[in-house]
């Protein structure tokens, strides 16, 4: 998630410390991206704490709309908006990246020099790409060759175009064995690229659509990735797992995966691509050690946190949410709305001497609102912990619904830029809490 400029409006309200000082801060917030946003605006309700914002970029995104920028749904326009009119007045901006947190003397060394202490911290950093991971991947040239990718600004609208330029031939949609940010988008532009084939340029018949993981299902959770097998099967699409893409030439238009397991690599030529570029966490967490040691694997580098408080395992006053931290679920910003809560009920617990035993614990909620076609979606809901479904509504999420398209294409946006940056929303528990009663009458006529 991407942050802003400070701008003008806020200049009499937000104060920037010059290098020579060493600002003392109650709670320092690294990242300006939802979790970052959330937590720094629940906090700041009917109260006063010193809070700063570490956050280098101009910009805030909202990512899952770029999806529907890809396919032609939304425009670009619809997916950002200033950071400065997302940060609390009385929040201060460090337009800088971070560079090493010493979690030993309670400081953050920014790329400017300066120097920031804390009572407490939250990394909130969110996700790195890493482009370069694959051979013949640039982000620059996103567009070109026939290769493009909805996990970049420019490459969503890039991916736009190369829907309405692709005519007949091989397309192919990958997915990489890291984790990912929003990790059902790899397969909603999958959906959408068929759904815009049939029912658009009528091209359907011209094209072979096949989808490579790197991993070994199409979808963690059982129940979903059964429904998803079935709507692959429905559209003739091809789903291959452990293929992890690892090379692309772009001249011979031919993308070359890995076989987990035997090792071996498969070429396979292609008219349309797209690339979800392999993610992993930012360097400056290793770095400073706040990441377990005896992390291996996918999982290198997350900030280490315990799973229901999200504080970290080794420094009780530093915590972690959203993208970055360790939390061994989907990385969405449905599950950054829970978290956020959990966080700002320990960080008030400490601030404000309350009862540490009254906190609310994290049970691993995250959501995948997946996209089958224009007006039709699979509403994803589930624990990253347990596989299971924690489904909101009175029906059974996992068959494709209209209402659940409108749903996300045009109330999560508004739920998303009013509720969870503004720190008003902490996901739909209360909702779901409430529609239980009529779960379980709609059971009891089944039995």
């Amino acid at each position: 998630w991407k942050a802003c400029t400070r701008l003008g409006t806020f200049k009499s309200t937000r104060t920037f410390a010059t290098p020579k000082q060493v600002p003392l801060y109650d709670v320092v917030v690294i990242g300006g991206g939802a979790g970052g946003l959330a937590v720094s605006h629940q906090l700041l309700n009917n109260s006063s704490h010193s809070i700063a914002i570490v956050e280098p970029s101009d910009v805030h995104y909202y990512q899952p709309l770029w999806t529907f920028v890809g396919a032609g749904l939304k425009p670009h326009s619809e997916s950002h908006r200033p950071l400065a009119t997302l940060i609390p007045p009385t929040v201060s901006w460090h337009q800088h990246s971070v560079t090493k947190v010493d979690p030993e003397q309670n400081q953050v060394t920014l790329s400017s020099g300066q120097t920031l202490s804390y009572k407490y911290l939250v990394v909130a950093s969110g996700i790195q790409i890493f482009w370069d991971a694959i051979k013949g991947l640039d982000e620059s040239t996103l567009g070109q060759d026939g290769v493009v990718s909805i996990y970049s600004s420019t490459g969503s609208k890039k991916t736009w175009e190369a829907f309405q330029n692709f005519t007949r031939g091989n397309a192919l949609f990958t997915m990489p064995s890291t984790p990912v940010k929003c990790a059902g988008a790899p397969q909603k532009i999958l959906y959408l690229f068929d759904d815009h084939l049939r029912r658009v340029s009528k091209s359907r018949q011209e094209a072979t659509l096949q989808f490579f993981t790197g991993g070994p299902k199409v979808f963690a959770v059982p129940k979903y990735e059964k429904a998803l097998l079935k709507v692959m099967s429905n559209k003739n699409i091809t789903p291959n797992v452990g293929h992890n893409l690892v090379e692309i030439d772009r001249n011979k238009r031919v993308a070359k995966f890995q076989v987990a397991g035997s090792g071996d690599f498969v070429e396979i030529p292609y008219e349309f691509l797209h690339v979800t570029p392999p993610m992993g966490a930012p360097k400056y967490i290793a770095e400073s050690g706040l990441a377990a040691s005896s992390q291996t694997g996918p999982g290198v580098g997350w900030c280490d946190v315990d799973k229901e408080s999200l504080r970290h395992t080794k420094y009780s006053n530093v915590f972690s949410l959203g993208d970055s931290s360790s939390l061994p679920t989907s990385k969405t910003a449905a599950a950054v709305a829970a978290q956020s809560g959990v966080v700002v009920d320990q960080l008030r617990n400490e601030l404000e001497g309350n009862d540490l035993t009254q906190v609310s614990k994290y049970d691993g909620y995250s959501s995948c609102p997946l996209i089958t076609g224009k007006g039709s979606l699979i509403l994803a809901e589930f624990s990253g912990y347990t596989l299971k479904p924690q489904e909101t509504f009175p029906v059974d999420q996992g068959q494709e619904r209209t209402s659940m398209y409108y749903l996300t294409s045009e109330i999560m946006p508004l739920i998303y830029w009013n509720g969870l940056v503004k720190g008003k929303w902490r996901g739909p528990s209360s909702f779901r809490s409430f529609f239980s009663s009529f779960k379980d009458e709609k059971e009891d006529l089944i039995e």
